[in-house]
């Protein structure tokens, strides 16, 4: 009896815990951090066919917007697969910021970087107001 109900509490863990070591890797930078410093760096590993992603603070009622694909110093390495728009959660909150996710996939071992820049796109707009980079290591 106590085997038997020993391996049904295995077989109700094992996906739990499976669940738990499953990671995808996401980077995620928030308005404020771009508010204390206007052009921000970050690094990532990855293995070999891993897909992440990586959520920009956005507010397009601002007229600002990030660049729509990402310019990546190696395809060969990295590939962007996705890109889109999540308004705020507060519909109600004219003006809210939302955030801009995008989605990539790790091609083959190397390093790649991937650059954005949030700017009013419009002849004259200001340019570049925040720059982000992110270094992607693939192993």
């Amino acid at each position: 009896m106590k085997l038997k109900l020993f391996l049904i509490s295995l077989i109700a863990v094992i996906p739990l815990l499976l669940i738990g070591c499953s990671s995808k890797t996401s980077v995620n930078i928030s308005c404020d951090e771009f508010m204390k410093q206007p052009n921000i760096t970050r690094q990532v590993e990855v293995a070999i066919g891993d897909e992440f992603t990586m959520t920009l603070c956005s507010n397009p009622t601002t007229g600002y917007q990030w660049s729509e694909s990402a310019t990546i110093s190696e395809p060969s390495v990295l590939q962007q697969v996705d890109h889109k728009f999540i308004p705020p959660e507060d519909k109600d909150l004219a003006g809210a910021p939302g955030q801009e996710v995008w989605t990539f996939k790790a091609l083959k071992a190397g390093t790649s970087t991937a650059s954005f820049e949030y700017s009013r796109p419009w002849e004259g707009g200001e340019k570049g107001t925040w720059l982000f980079t992110l270094t992607v290591i693939v192993k």
